[in-house]
């Protein structure tokens, strides 16, 4: 058969080769090729957004002074998230500036221009000014239509408001709930321009600037001061610029998030992530329920506390008889355990818990608070009590009151699944779990075990996602190994079988290319061909 193969591929080249010798003789012209015409630069919209490519990306930078521009993915969650409401921005700014307009590249269509850009994850937004290609500022505001909105104005305008006169001082500060006022003796000093650099970006916070002696004098400063006045608890926060060193804009940022929030922070949709951005590490939680007039008298005493702790300690109110179920169950608690307190470092995710039969008053939260800073209070663990039959099946449970003693035998090779009942991920792997400890269950060396990571939490590390695998080696050096490679029964096998660790993977055989048409070949090659 292969003899047959080769004769009917030597024939049909030489019917190839004659047909082209007799073309020749007859003088027949081959047909030009026809020149491919160049990449169009014309710019293209979809809902009022450009549609950008590596062709006509310079002409969009020339014809629009400001642009912003999305880098997306057709596949990215996020991005089809984003997409109605960049539509939307994009028709809230369809008449406000011609020289203003939004756009879009597809980022893995258009890799030449997401490498240029330094595009490493999607949505990726960036703003061009002034037909600058090699300096886009990154996208900072809310992706939502109106923030995307309040973003770029602050852009195309000026960040704050020249406040002339005490009248004009009066009525801007009276306009909204919170305003920052800039006192600067010299509006062209660097620090001012740091100042706006910050107005730039915190859209959601209004801004004024002044050089006003009289206005100085009004608000009793005498040197450049950033003020926050604000309709609700002392009215107004300074922030002093230092003489020598200028104004950090770094510090000037946390301290207006620290003081544009209220003292006490009920805890709601609206207010979540304010409290997360706060960047304060430590949130004292008071759980009540608001519908009780005894637990609504708590919140004086705990307001009474929260000056001195400003800044440090975030106070945050729960109100449990609202939508905040996720945050019970997250502290372990239910609707009954109010009124009561729970102090946790949002870095570590430790929990801190008042001695029991407490009254909640002033000085009881500024002593709990104190003890807490001071490392008297030690964290409070949650655990489950452990079930009578936690080592009977091939899947061995764990809570945090046997934990240590099983994952830190040292005569035990223990692998770990921390998990949560609700992880769809962690469902996902469950019966690769149960197939592995089967495996293994005569393994008098090897124990496989987990852990609900909601119910139980550890003192030697916090689990931060799930599932997580984490694999405790026997020996007396308590070493813990995380686990980060695929999730099957083979894998999991050979990284058992290896001591913790996956083998190198067996080097190829490189490959041997195939010829080029028309060397000469062996009669193996040519049969294969």
């Amino acid at each position: 058969m292969r003899r047959y193969s080769l004769l009917f591929f030597v024939l049909t080249v030489w019917a190839w080769t004659l047909n082209g010798e007799g073309a020749g003789e007859e003088g027949v012209e081959a047909p030009e090729e026809a020149t491919p015409e160049p990449p169009s630069d014309e710019l293209l919209e979809e809902d009022d957004i450009l549609v950008l490519t590596q062709h006509n990306f310079g002409r969009a930078l020339q014809e629009h002074r400001y642009l912003l521009v999305e880098f997306y993915a057709p596949w990215c969650g996020h991005c089809r998230a984003l997409a109605p409401e960049y539509a939307k921005a994009a028709s809230l700014l369809k008449n406000e500036s011609s020289e203003l307009k939004l756009a879009k590249v597809d980022g893995p269509a258009e890799k030449e221009l997401a490498e240029e850009f330094g595009v490493t994850g999607y949505p990726a937004l960036k703003f061009f000014k002034d037909g600058n290609r090699s300096q886009p500022v990154e996208f900072t505001g809310p992706r939502e239509a109106e923030g995307i909105v309040r973003w770029l104005k602050r852009r195309l305008g000026p960040s704050a408001t020249r406040l002339e006169t005490e009248a004009e001082a009066a009525q801007f500060i009276d306009s909204q709930d919170i305003v920052i006022v800039g006192f600067f003796k010299d509006l062209q000093d660097e620090d001012v321009a740091g100042f706006l650099a910050i107005a730039e970006d915190a859209v959601d916070l209004t801004f004024g600037l002044t050089d006003r002696p009289e206005l100085f004098q009004k608000y009793d400063l005498s040197r450049d001061t950033v003020v926050l006045f604000k309709k609700f608890d002392e009215g107004r926060a300074d922030f002093p610029v230092d003489e020598e060193l200028g104004l950090d804009q770094a510090d000037l940022t946390h301290f207006l998030v620290v003081h544009s929030m209220h003292l006490v922070t009920e805890f709601n949709s609206q207010t979540s992530s304010k409290i997360f951005e706060a960047r304060i590490l430590n949130h004292l939680l008071l759980f009540i329920n608001q519908t009780l007039s005894p637990h609504r008298e708590l919140l004086k005493g705990f307001q009474e506390a929260a000056p001195a702790f400003r800044g440090e300690i975030l106070f945050v109110v729960v109100d449990v008889a609202g939508e905040n179920d996720h945050v019970l169950q997250y502290f372990g608690m239910n609707a009954t355990d109010a009124p009561t307190l729970r102090l946790i470092n949002v870095e570590t995710t430790k929990k801190y818990v008042p001695g029991a039969g407490g009254e909640i008053t002033a000085a009881s939260v500024s002593a709990f608070c104190q003890d807490v800073l001071s490392g008297k209070v030690k964290p409070h663990l949650r655990s489950q009590e452990i079930p009578a039959d936690w080592d009977q099946k091939p899947v061995k449970v764990l809570v945090g009151k046997n934990f240590e003693e099983v994952a830190f035998d040292a005569s035990k090779n223990v692998f770990v699944k921390f998990y949560a009942p609700w992880c769809t991920h962690c469902k996902e792997m469950a019966q690769t779990w149960e197939d592995l400890a089967e495996k293994y269950k005569d393994r008098e060396d090897i124990v496989i075990a987990e852990l609900d990571s909601t119910a139980n939490e550890l003192e030697a590390f916090a689990i931060r996602g799930f599932p997580t695998l984490k694999y405790f080696p026997a020996g007396p050096d308590r070493k813990v190994i995380e686990y980060k490679s695929s999730r099957d029964l083979e894998t999991f096998s050979k990284f058992l079988d290896n001591g913790g660790v996956l083998p190198e993977p067996e080097p190829k055989e490189p490959e041997v290319p195939l010829p080029e048409a028309g060397a000469n070949d062996s009669k193996d090659h040519k049969d294969e061909l």
